[in-house]
């Protein structure tokens, strides 16, 4: 049976699923907030604090894929480039 009781324990697919539509909300969430942060850049085309900012999130999420993929870093960044 498939079913779990709502006083009973979640499973670890039910867990992974939850987790899944979180992720996915987030990323829709962080897209937003890269447009936000897109506007402000072009409105200020000197300030490199904007693009200090894509630098840490670029880091942080090659870190994200070579954890998740276990893709090499080298790999990773090698294909950004291309």
């Amino acid at each position: 049976m498939t079913t779990n009781p709502t006083h009973a324990k979640p499973t670890a697919l039910e867990t992974y699923r939850a987790r899944r539509a979180d992720v996915a909300r987030l990323l829709d969430w962080l897209g937003m907030e890269l447009d936000k942060l897109g506007e402000k850049a072009e409105a200020e085309p000197v300030n490199w604090g904007y693009a200090g900012t894509m630098g840490h999130v670029r880091t942080s999420l090659i870190d994200l894929l070579e954890g998740l993929s276990g893709i090499e870093r080298e790999r990773i960044e090698e294909t950004l480039r291309e």
